[in-house]
């Protein structure tokens, strides 16, 4: 009957955006665009397959898909519900209320407002060069091919310096290691905060001497730790150490923590505003690690890529076959939680605007 057609009218549609979208992805024009066409194609394919794709740590191959992959996983899965998908993907995005007319909520349900609460808001603000003229200017207090893969992943490739913070790590991480009062998740935050005011005092030091900063500076420090059962574990210092990192996640659970601070610079107002601790918090995931054979562990250790990471893994390449479950922000484990960095830095960002206008008037 008439019900039949629309079905099929409805499925037709989404094999066409399905199509639409793989070409785009294969082609790596990504864009988070491509994220509203996902709602449709969804409903062609079993619940638990699509769970089970999207959530599973193992990934395609192929960069594009991976990036596709983690961005609808975030996006969808986590804060929005099957049923308003048809209305999302023909709205860009937006979820309309058809009961009432034109009201409209944004995708997190809050109501559409001047501020957005996201930082994919606030991109047009940040920029590198004063020909820009930018309102705000971003430094990564870190060279971690990871934290850049996941900024540039939020729209800010281009938009952001990265360099290491000249913090020396390994005294504070024995002199943290050595307190008894700090727990791992205070661990990883104190150290995201020590690598981004040390890049901040650089970045002082640097204007003192004749070097210009116009703009309000955010300086990101972030630091990851493993967690077993109280037990963190750093980067190994050699493979042996590897070996015994990975042998004891063999077959456990452990946390992974993420501690994120943001410091800014050039903030106006009275002296003791110009370099100030705009945010820092810690997000935690947990995972379960598959039971592993020595086989498994030397194989992975010779490939290398254990060795700079926290843990003796990285969930974004190889080390992912490692990974049976986990809960939590996929981000984190990476290395940079990207909803809720996403979250503060816009926070942050607005909070400036809302106190430069005022102080204008």
């Amino acid at each position: 009957g008439s019900g039949g057609g629309n079905t099929n009218a409805r499925e037709s549609k989404a094999k066409q955006l399905a199509a639409t979208m793989i070409r785009l992805v294969h082609q790596n024009l990504y864009r988070p665009t491509i994220l509203t066409l996902f709602p449709l194609v969804l409903q062609l394919i079993p619940l638990d397959l699509v769970s089970s794709w999207f959530q599973h740590p193992i990934l395609p191959p192929s960069r594009a898909l991976r990036r596709c992959q983690i961005g609808c996983s975030r996006l969808f899965f986590d804060r929005l519900t099957f049923g308003n998908y048809e209305n999302i993907a023909m709205s860009g995005g937006r979820v309309l209320n058809s009961s009432r007319g034109s009201t409209e909520q944004s995708i997190d349900g809050s109501k559409g407002s001047s501020c957005g609460s996201l930082l994919v808001s606030n991109l047009h603000k940040i920029g590198l060069t004063s020909e820009t003229n930018p309102e705000f200017r971003l430094v990564l207090a870190s060279q971690s091919p990871r934290r850049r893969e996941i900024l540039d992943m939020m729209g800010l490739a281009g938009r952001y310096s990265a360099e290491p913070s000249p913090l020396n790590e390994q005294i504070l991480q024995e002199e943290l290691s050595s307190r008894k009062d700090i727990s791992p998740p205070e661990y990883a935050r104190i150290l995201a905060e020590r690598k981004a005011h040390a890049m901040g005092e650089k970045l002082l030091t640097e204007q003192c001497n004749g070097v210009d900063v116009n703009s309000v500076t955010f300086i990101l420090g972030s630091d990851t730790i493993v967690d077993l059962g109280g037990h963190i574990m750093e980067k190994p210092v050699d493979e042996r150490d590897a070996f015994e990192m990975l042998q004891k996640l063999s077959g456990n659970w452990h946390e992974v923590h993420t501690g994120v601070a943001v410091y800014g610079v050039g903030v106006k107002g009275s002296p003791e505003e110009k370099f100030q601790l705009m945010f820092s918090f810690t997000d935690t995931a947990r995972v379960k690690f598959a039971d592993l054979s020595e086989t498994d562990v030397r194989s992975y250790i010779a490939s290398k890529e254990p060795m700079d990471k926290a843990g003796s893994y990285g969930i974004q390449g190889i080390g992912g076959q490692l990974v049976e479950t986990l809960a939590g922000d996929f981000f984190t484990v990476m290395g940079l939680p990207m909803h809720k960095l996403s979250k503060e830095l816009s926070k942050a960002i607005n909070s400036r605007g809302l106190k430069q206008n005022r102080e204008e008037r």
